[in-house]
């Protein structure tokens, strides 16, 4: 490798184990001392797969914005979104995830995207224009009604009455008006980030699927179905689209339905949309190398997850990748098929599973300063 090489170190968290920040500078550490190289240029990129805790990876505190909001279960709480450059990163969880009701208290009848819409919001009134919304670990099942209505849509009921819609009261939305959404949405862009394939509608949607998981009882199931179904029918008409059969639609709880109907919002793969908010194809300019890693690569890694996006992108610029990792779980030699140069695992210099994960900081410096290239 020549001198002063340049080296992204693009990892994903080492779930149960440490973040993907902190597994980015532990492997720059090591780096930094390995005799096999000289002078390296380090660029740590922590990634994410568009998921729960996406924005915790991408965004350090010093750029997230902490306001107050509604939360899932219609109580104000502090919420956090970040941005990078001019690009917002909104995560759902942050502000209707289903960890922030307590497990004997959670009802995804009654559970709002209020807070989520109130972030979007915010971010408006700052200037952002361009929006990376995550959908990972909610605990909602509103179709999106509850962001909606805090961008100023109304939804209306049979006698003319406006009110905010959760699970258990879509079946009254006979009419959505948009005389008061914020026309600054006009020149928006929204990318929904998820791996989800779910329609909003059916025995694979959103509240046959997910809703149970959230708290909904099977007792409870098809009349939430039904008002899913009646306000996808409302939104239909209002929009002139429907949603409900875009693949991924289903995702949140539906969340993304009216940004789709109204908004133009494109739905992405996590990783996909995670890279290009990073502008991952920027930073593999003149990048002699790359490396990825997450807990465990196995064939479940080859599909839309972390290191296969990284993997696709680099090899598209020609640059090779290296794996570190906490364990092999499948056949090294079919998984470098992905397109990596080299796999290696704490495991190999750390056998017992407990002790790396409890020392995986140090194990990756010691297997980054060991590395060959």
């Amino acid at each position: 490798m020549r001198q002063k090489p340049k080296i992204l170190i693009a990892p994903d968290s080492f779930k149960g184990s440490i973040s993907a920040e902190d597994a980015a500078n532990a492997i720059a550490r090591g780096l930094a001392k390995n005799p096999a190289l000289s002078a390296p240029e380090l660029w740590t990129v922590p990634i994410a797969d568009g998921g729960e805790g996406t924005l915790s990876a991408l965004v350090p505190h010093a750029r997230q914005i902490i306001v107050s909001v509604t939360g899932t279960g219609g109580n104000q709480i502090e919420a956090a979104y970040g941005y990078i450059e001019k690009t917002a990163i909104i995560e759902m969880a942050r502000a209707a995830g289903l960890t922030l009701v307590p497990e004997g208290r959670r009802s995804v009848l009654s559970a709002t995207t209020l807070g989520v819409g109130e972030l979007i919001k915010d971010a408006l009134d700052r200037g952002f224009r361009d929006f990376l919304l995550t959908v990972g670990g909610s605990g909602t099942n509103d179709g999106g009604c509850g962001m909606f209505a805090a961008l100023g849509a109304d939804f209306i009921t049979n006698g003319g009455v406006s009110f905010l819609p959760t699970g258990a009261s879509l079946h009254k939305v006979a009419h959505i008006s948009t005389d008061r959404l914020d026309p600054r949405l006009k020149n928006c862009r929204f990318t929904i980030a998820t791996d989800v394939k779910n329609p909003l509608l059916g025995p694979e949607g959103a509240t046959y699927v997910y809703a149970k998981q959230k708290g909904c009882h099977d007792n409870e199931l098809p009349e939430m179905e039904a008002g899913m179904r009646q306000y996808a029918a409302v939104l239909q008409r209002a929009c002139g689209k429907d949603v409900a059969i875009i693949p991924g639609c289903g995702a949140g709880g539906g969340i993304s339905a009216p940004l789709l109907g109204f908004c133009g919002a494109a739905i992405r793969s996590g990783i996909d949309a995670v890279l290009e908010a990073v502008r991952f194809d920027r930073l593999l300019e003149g990048a002699d190398a790359v490396i990825t890693g997450e807990g465990k690569i196995d064939r479940q890694s080859l599909y839309g997850k972390a290191i296969s996006g990284v993997a696709n992108a680099a090899k598209s610029a020609g640059v090779p990748v290296y794996c570190l990792v906490g364990c092999i779980g499948d056949d090294k030699k079919a998984l470098m098929e992905m397109g990596l140069t080299d796999i290696l695992a704490l495991q190999e210099i750390a056998p017992d599973a407990a002790y790396s994960m409890a020392h995986a900081s140090e194990l990756l410096e010691q297997l980054a300063a060991a590395m060959r290239f």
